[in-house]
């Protein structure tokens, strides 16, 4: 195995850099720079040489196979952050035999061949490391943390089980095996069916989660879109004037809000139009209105576009129209827009529901795919003719797809899409 190195934290001027060093010749170059091998898992201060010139004064920690991110022997120098000091390192580095730099997401695939993580626990660690808010970064540390893999064993444990029983009619049908086997592996599956359903249920706002919601602020030409999103923004993110149909394109702006990723858009404004650029812009704002997950309707005008739970009716321009019932905000002078917010972030936060284990699209698909083969289980089981071996067979195919969730079988096609998504130094 080739000893890899790469800058592990973000390249450009900082306090301290983090260059990493994983492989079996990782201790070698250690020596070969700082002179000496210091205990391992103990920050040591070194002098960093090449051919008698300084380098750098360094904190060197040194890590045994076995114990460390990758499983492999590892070295980490903490440099002084200059791009300068970053460079020479590497390039010293680059000329030790037995080194070169690391590819995108190598150490963490070392981490995963050598059983340090499972494969859920890598996609952890991927979203961990995007995560740009609070819910994101909670729901990943449950990935990382192995949530998922101890399901998984759960899942696995209660599938063996079923298998057993119905392997042992098989194989010992002239034995004394108990007839009563059946209620007990139907309800062993009827109760992991409903486990996976409910998984594969919460999949979709999972998702979302990851990538963000989308809310849509739909209305009239000049009803106050872009002058409520610059509020809800805190900047010009959108032109504004009096002239009916500024706004032609979709205008995205990405926001925390109470820890959940929102991206606003401020579309066209909805009417009939002979003008080509904006009848242009009024098709995209229906398309996008009607794909985002959430749709702020301001005024009451039929927009042509259905209404659906948890959308949220917005009076616009309070400051203006005085008096009244329901949410009224003004993009203008900020009333309302603190009560706005805490609608969509109620709404969107009651979609999430139940704490996830399984987050991912892939995971659904496998759990799909388990589903599947347990209803065809479920069928064969009230069949009058003896077809043990079919229902033994599809609980093992449901097996199969448990276990692609955690990396164990099937899963060389996705890794490539995975790791690709990772930085160099990770």
């Amino acid at each position: 195995m080739d000893t890899i190195f790469a800058l592990a934290t973000a390249p450009g001027r900082a306090g301290v850099a983090v260059v990493r060093v994983s492989g079996p010749a990782a201790w070698t170059a250690c020596e070969a720079l700082a002179g000496r091998l210091p205990r391992p898992r103990l920050a040591s201060l070194c002098r960093l040489h090449e051919g008698g010139e300084l380098i750098d004064e360094a904190l060197v920690l040194v890590f045994e196979s076995g114990s460390s991110f990758t499983g492999d022997p590892v070295v980490e120098f903490q440099t002084h952050g200059s791009v300068a000091v970053v460079n020479r390192l590497l390039a010293a580095l680059s000329r030790i035999d037995g080194l070169r730099p690391a590819e995108a997401g190598e150490f963490t695939r070392r981490a995963l061949e050598n059983e340090r993580l499972d494969l859920a626990r890598v996609e952890g660690l991927a979203d961990l490391i995007e995560a740009e808010t609070e819910a994101q970064r909670r729901q990943a540390m449950r990935l990382f943390e192995g949530d998922l893999g101890k399901r998984v064993e759960d899942w696995r444990a209660r599938l063996l089980r079923a298998a057993a029983l119905v392997e042992a009619g098989i194989d010992f049908a002239d034995e004394e095996i108990p007839q009563d086997i059946w209620p007990e592996v139907a309800a062993l599956v009827q109760r992991l069916i409903a486990d996976f359903s409910a998984e594969i249920a919460g999949i979709g706002t999972a998702e979302r989660l990851r990538h963000g919601f989308e809310v849509a602020i739909v209305g009239a030409p000049n009803v106050g879109k872009s002058t409520l999103l610059n509020r809800l923004a805190g900047r010009e993110a959108a032109i504004t004037s009096e002239f009916a149909g500024t706004t032609r394109d979709v205008i995205e702006v990405r926001m925390d809000l109470g820890g959940l990723p929102v991206t606003l858009l401020d579309t066209a404004g909805l009417r009939e139009t002979e003008d080509v650029i904006e009848a242009i812009g009024v098709t995209r704002a229906r398309e996008r209105a009607e794909a985002a997950d959430l749709r702020l309707f301001l005024g009451g005008e039929d927009l042509g576009i259905s209404l659906q739970a948890g959308d949220i009716l917005v009076a616009p321009k309070a400051d203006l129209q005085p008096g009244g019932g329901g949410l009224r905000v003004s993009g203008r002078t900020g009333e309302g827009v603190d009560a706005l917010l805490a609608e969509i972030q109620r709404e969107l936060s009651d979609r999430l529901g139940a704490t996830q284990t399984a987050v991912r699209l892939r995971h659904g698909e496998a759990l799909v795919r388990a589903v599947t083969a347990l209803d065809s289980a479920t069928e064969l089981l009230y069949m009058p003719e003896d077809v043990a071996e079919l229902i033994a067979e599809q609980i093992r195919q449901a097996i199969r797809a448990v276990d692609s969730l955690v990396g164990r079988i099937g899963v060389e096609d996705v890794l490539g899409e995975i790791f690709a998504s990772f930085c160099i130094g990770k």
